[in-house]
């Protein structure tokens, strides 16, 4: 048709990689469901233009998103998710003092039990009001909280980002062994807390006490801009939840027990041609089963499903995967060799490079599925042991790096104080340093376990 174009390797290689990019971060500034379909740009290009054989679309990474998001949805529609916020919200009034250390815990919680960060929006508000009628400079505790939903994805059981590196770690056993379901979150979930951790003890010292913060007395000198600031209580106390709601949130962590518990004994799963179920199905079956559950025994409308934030934050993953792993893995699936010879010694020698290009890799995409579904299967096949991938995994959070992440906006909406904010220059934001260390102190962390367990 075209003919291939004449290039040498590397030349060949560098624009693939620099179309790559460009799909990625023009993608990434339409954002939405651009982020994938752009990938199609780059898939056409490779194929006709570049002659690449099509790599493999990640199907069992995306059906597995479906099903998660399926039944989060669900759980929201049903009202269930109330039931949730309430129990956080009764925890930070009883402790305001501690709202800085305590709330990064709540919304890092709220999303392991969830599987997304979206539930944090409901709280955001809660937190301010805490903290503002308590003295405490907002920043801290809300560009904490911000941070610590995302970095609970990692931490997740039924998060898209999990799922799919326990996919990709199934198809890469070390001496016959695999990094199962179990081993992985053995090691997210600590180094997950011990960043949130991290973040919460930085968040209590930092910045100014708001009577010493000359801006912030300025401001409230205004009476209107006081009432602004101190406004009304937002909360969901005095909110009578209904039967329904309860039933629905106890299935959710129910079905959500009962896969951790087949991923702990995996004699508990059937055997499927002489070897346990994998757990990538047993999510997936699960998880119907959950949305099935709270349909049937709830008054759930399902026509409200597809309605809520998460079913559709869960599609644009879906399409944003979808385009994404397929474009990168026909790239990197053609030029394996090379980049074998090229990198293979770079990162056995120099493992932390995998997770400086991962979090480079997640800024781009604005998101940890995308950017382990993107970089994962690359990082294996050109040499990067499986123990690194997992001890580096809280790495795939790095769309901190700029203030332009839907939650992080809704921090900065939501405290009115000003506290939390967008700096000069820009990278001089409330969530930088949050996420920088919270990132940075996981990573650590997995390093340090993945090796105590034997996996590097």
């Amino acid at each position: 048709m075209w003919g291939r174009i004449e290039w040498n390797p590397i030349m060949d290689i560098l624009l693939q990689i620099a179309i790559i990019l460009i799909c990625l971060f023009y993608g990434a500034r339409k954002g939405g469901a651009a982020l994938g379909l752009l990938g199609g740009i780059g898939i056409v290009l490779m194929t006709f233009v570049f002659k690449l054989t099509p790599g493999k679309p990640p199907v069992d990474v995306m059906l597995t998103i479906i099903a998660v998001v399926a039944a989060s949805a669900t759980l929201q529609a049903s009202g269930g998710l109330e039931v949730m916020l309430q129990g956080a919200e009764r925890v930070l009034r009883r402790n305001p003092r501690y709202v800085s250390i305590l709330a990064p815990f709540v919304t890092c919680s709220l999303t392991m039990l969830c599987g997304t960060g979206h539930v944090v929006y409901t709280m955001l508000p809660i937190i301010y009001d805490i903290s503002i009628k308590n003295g405490i400079r907002p920043e801290r505790p809300m560009a904490a909280s911000s941070i610590a939903s995302q970095m609970g994805i990692l931490a997740s059981p039924v998060s898209v980002a999990v799922v799919s590196l326990v996919a990709f770690l199934a198809k890469a056993p070390v001496n016959g062994h695999v990094i199962d379901f179990v081993g992985l979150l053995s090691v997210t979930i600590p180094s997950t807390l011990a960043g949130v951790l991290a973040i919460g003890i930085f968040s209590w010292f930092r910045g100014k006490d708001l009577d010493k913060d000359e801006e912030f007395q300025k401001r409230i000198a205004d009476p209107e801009q006081r009432k602004m600031v101190y406004g009304d209580g937002v909360t969901l106390l005095g909110k009578k939840l209904a039967t329904g709601q309860w039933t629905a949130m106890w299935i959710f962590i129910g079905a959500i027990a009962l896969v951790a518990v087949l991923g702990a004994f995996q004699n508990l799963r059937p055997l499927i041609g002489g070897k346990p179920l994998s757990m990538v199905l047993t999510i997936q079956m699960f998880m119907l089963l959950a949305g099935a559950f709270i349909i049937l025994f709830t008054q759930t409308e399902p026509n409200q499903i597809g309605k809520t934030e998460v079913f559709r934050a869960g599609m644009v993953a879906v399409v944003a995967v979808f385009g994404i792993a397929w474009m990168a893995d026909t790239v990197f699936e053609a030029h394996l060799p090379e980049l074998k010879a090229l990198l293979t010694e770079l990162v056995k020698t120099q493992p932390w490079t995998y997770a400086i290009a991962l979090l480079l890799v997640s800024k781009l995409v604005n998101s940890q599925a995308a950017a382990v579904s993107a970089m994962v299967p690359v990082g294996l096949a050109i040499g990067v042991l499986p123990g690194y991938v997992v001890a580096f995994a809280a790495a795939s959070y790095g769309y901190y790096i700029l203030p332009t992440y839907p939650s992080d906006l809704a921090a900065i909406q939501f405290d009115r104080s000003g506290t939390t904010h967008i700096g000069k220059y820009v990278i001089n934001h409330s969530f930088i340093l949050p996420g920088l260390i919270g990132v940075g102190t996981s990573c650590l962390a997995g390093f340090l376990l993945a090796e105590s367990f034997g996996m590097i």
